[in-house]
Formats: C-alpha cells, structure tokens, sequence
C-alpha cells in the first residue's frame, strides 16, 4: 500500500519483495517528511495513524518526533509491517503496527489527530472517495496530511555523456504516459481535476493548503541515496521498455553498468534533486 517515486502499475507489485527498495527510498527523502512535520501548528497530537506506512520510515520520524503520541503504521503487507517494527526497536521509538487495506478497512482503525498518508491516494480509482476514508479518520481540530506530487527527480546533467543529451526529460514523458496507462485501468477510476486542497475542502476538511519541500542530495552522492538511485534507473529499465526508443535503453545500460565509469555506481557528478507536496487541511471541530 505504500507508493513512492518509483514507477506505477495495476499487477506487477510485490510490496514485501521490493522492501528494501522501498525503505531506501523512503530514506532517501525522509528530509521532506521531517520539514512537513515542521510547519504543523497547534497542540502535539496525542494519537498519530500513518496509512500506507510500509517499511516504516515516515512511521517512525512520527513517533520521533512526537514521543508522547499513540503512532500507529497502518498497511496491508505485514511483511512491510514487520519492517517497521524492527526498524522502531532499532531507532528506540515507539509504534504500533495495524494490518489494513486501503481504502477498504480503514473503518476499524479510529480516529486520529493526525493522519498521514504519503503517495498512495492516486492508486485509487476514485482519489476523492479515496480522500474521504481519509477525512474520517481525523478527530475533530485534527490535521490530514496527505503527500501527492511534486517535481521528477534529477540526478545527471542534462549531457551526461552517454546517449543523447536529455535523457531524463525522455524518462518523464513516458512514466507519465505510464502513469496514464495505471489510472486508466484502476478498477472504478474516476477522471478528477487533481487540485488537491480543492479536493480535501470536497472532503469535509477546511484550511486546505499545500506546501512543497526540497529534497537535495549534492553530488558526490553517499551511498544510500546513490543506491536509491541505481535501484530507480534498474525500475525504470523493466517497466518503461517499449515507451523508450532502443537508444534510451541502451544508455540505461550503460548508466546501469557497475564496471563503466559512466555508470551510476562510480560517476562523481551523480547527484538526487527533487521536489515533494505535501497538502495539509482540518477537520472542524464539531
């Protein structure tokens, strides 16, 4: 259940098996979610859900950064689960762990006052009914915060010697085109004007807002977010081969290779720039 800048599909995710890509990645831009948690105003919440947790990370800089709150990791893969239990014993915080589909068995979690839920939303066909189940969850005053967009990610120069010259401009058209191709056959997929403070407002929600926070990884880059990195670029070669022409593959390769010093592994001006939003509203008190 929980989604990240990798790529999209409708059947080729097996959750527990990309775990450690998927917690990587998290880690990678866990910047983003640390300076979200910064702008929340008001009283610290005394119970925390974070829906569509997966291995945790967001999960456990919640129940970092509010030691005193009830936070609990919702998702429906324990084994994803299982990761962000260990990953609390390892840091020292405290979470809970609850095994929910979204958006089916959000009913039994209760209320919170704060709900988080990064980048799963547009996996459902209808992002407002989506949006709604969310609403729920928040206890009247409470805060839902919900992270859908942002800017594509950067990590080369717009010449990086291999291939032609705008490779990653390539890559963004056709997992757009991609992305299209998900929603289109999300079971009940509904078209919707993605103005997501519009949308929180349609929920029930007020104060609707949205923030955008940089994620800046200079070159060169550190182990973690290099291999965040190369695990991107390995997506990016399975899933958009035949929306990328034989060139751009063959570049792909190349960046791919471990021995080639044009690879991702060993070039120093590899670098991970991007962009996350995150869209903040509140329920009114009743």
């Amino acid at each position: 259940m929980t989604h990240g800048t990798h790529d999209h599909g409708t059947d080729d995710f097996d959750w527990a098996a990309m775990a450690d890509l998927l917690e990587n990645e998290a880690e990678t831009h866990a910047s983003y979610v640390r300076d979200a948690l910064a702008r929340l105003d008001g009283p610290a919440p005394r119970r925390v859900l974070d829906v569509g947790s997966g291995p945790g990370v967001a999960a456990c800089l919640l129940a970092e950064r509010f030691p005193q709150a009830e936070v609990v990791a919702v998702d429906g893969e324990p084994e994803l689960l299982a990761r962000a239990e260990a990953r609390a014993r390892r840091l020292g915080v405290r979470l809970r762990t609850r095994t929910a589909g979204f958006p089916e068995d959000l009913g039994g979690l209760g209320e919170a006052d704060l709900v988080w839920s990064a980048n799963v939303v547009h996996h459902l066909g209808d992002q407002q009914g989506g949006l709604k189940r969310l609403a729920g969850l928040v206890a009247p005053g409470g805060v839902l915060a919900v992270t859908e967009g942002g800017l594509p990610v950067r990590f080369l120069p717009r010449d990086a010697g291999t291939g032609r010259p705008g490779l990653q401009e390539r890559l963004d058209a056709a997992r757009a085109e991609r992305f299209e191709r998900m929603r289109a056959e999300l079971p009940g997929t509904v078209a919707t004007v993605e103005d997501w403070p519009a949308m929180l407002r349609a929920a029930g929600l007020t104060d609707a807002h949205s923030a955008s926070f940089l994620v800046d990884h200079p070159a060169p880059l550190a182990e973690g977010p290099r291999a965040s990195v190369r695990r991107m670029l390995e997506r990016y070669r399975t899933v958009l081969d035949g929306l990328l022409d034989q060139d751009d593959l063959a570049a792909l390769d190349r960046l791919l290779d471990p021995d080639s010093p044009e690879g991702v592994d060993r070039r120093p001006d590899l670098f991970l720039l991007t962009a996350r939003t995150v869209h903040f509203a509140r329920r009114p008190r009743d």
